[in-house]
């Protein structure tokens, strides 16, 4: 345990007149120690600018006391909302969190998440991606693991998450109520469960009011802003009659909006558009976009929390997160 300039605990313990055990516990903080004792350490240690090298503490305690956090796509303000609330939970304890990114790769993922795992962190968030429930579980015998905005069967407990068909639900229930009855929907990778559950609660909605889905206005998207320009040239060139589109979250809802500007379609009395997670620019596009809300800086404060739980080995149930339909002026009543 040294630092650059190569002070260590013996000379700590040397200068301080007590033993090298005694910084050591002076130190880490386990044991009681006389408080005269423990002043002339600390007082040594503030002198001589002394770090305790982290990797040598790590070995001895067994503990990293680094969470790997493994996200989806640096820059996406859905999933940067999720680690701000990871980072603010841990803020208040003695863990640190370790960043890697999946990119909506599951080669990446895996490659990052071994990465970690290298690095001995002593749990792992893991916001989406594409982890087999085989590889989960796999993960979980050695390591705590958290899954966030996925829904993991078998592994309820340690998943936290909305519930995506009910979301989908209401945002396709409100341009029904809106009287749209031929609406498109740009789903994203259907090898993603969020976007299957998403499409699935499009789909419910439509057949519980008695609309028959059409299989040439579901078009699928990646969950980046260019497939939803893409996705509404598809949808155009196929020239079937549609009045709304249902975007499975606000970047592709994004790019949707760019493109109906291009062919000079208007929103909302041309075309209804409604989105999903409610980022924060949501609500300063133009027109301001109809949204479901996602709980995102709250799933993250709540998968710290349950990570913390699992390794202090203590019994703890993800809350119930609930989602919003936020309604601005990107919808309007069918005519």
């Amino acid at each position: 345990m040294t630092t650059k300039d190569n002070v260590t605990i013996s000379d700590i313990a040397q200068k301080a007149g007590v033993s090298a055990s005694t910084v050591s516990r002076v130190l880490r903080g386990t044991t009681k120690v006389a408080e005269a004792k423990r002043e002339a350490v600390l007082g040594v240690v503030a002198e001589l600018n002394y770090q305790p090298n982290v990797f040598a503490q790590s070995l001895a305690s067994g503990q990293s006391m680094a969470i790997g956090v493994l996200t989806q796509n640096f820059g996406s303000p859905f999933y940067d909302a999720i680690i701000q609330g990871v980072v603010r939970a841990l803020n208040r304890t003695d863990y640190f969190p370790i960043f890697a990114d999946g990119q909506w790769q599951p080669d990446t993922e895996i490659e990052a998440i071994r990465t970690m795992m290298r690095r001995q962190v002593d749990g792992l968030i893991v916001l989406g991606g594409f982890l087999m429930v085989e590889e989960i579980e796999q993960l979980a015998k050695d390591t705590p693991l958290v899954m966030v905005a996925r829904n993991v069967t078998g592994f309820e407990e340690n998943c936290v998450c909305i519930d995506n068909v009910q979301a989908s639900y209401l945002a396709t229930q409100h341009l029904i109520e809106f009287g749209h009855r031929s609406i498109a929907h740009i789903s994203g990778r259907l090898d993603h469960p969020d976007a299957r559950d998403r499409r699935q609660g499009y789909i419910l909605a439509l057949e519980e009011a008695g609309i028959e889905p059409n299989p040439e206005l579901i078009i699928e998207g990646n969950f980046r802003r260019q497939s939803g320009v893409l996705a509404v040239e598809m949808l155009l060139l196929k020239r079937i009659p549609f009045s709304a589109i249902f975007a499975a979250n606000d970047q592709m809802a994004y790019g949707a909006r760019l493109a109906l500007y291009r062919r000079g379609i208007r929103v909302p009395e041309d075309l209804s558009l409604v989105g999903f997670d409610d980022e924060p620019a949501a609500a300063f596009m133009i027109p301001p976009l109809t949204t479901v809300r996602q709980p995102s800086i709250e799933l993250g404060l709540e998968a710290a929390r349950i990570i913390l739980a699992r390794l202090a080995g203590e019994a703890t149930s993800p809350a119930n997160l609930k989602v919003e339909l936020v309604v601005r002026e990107s919808t309007a009543i069918h005519r």
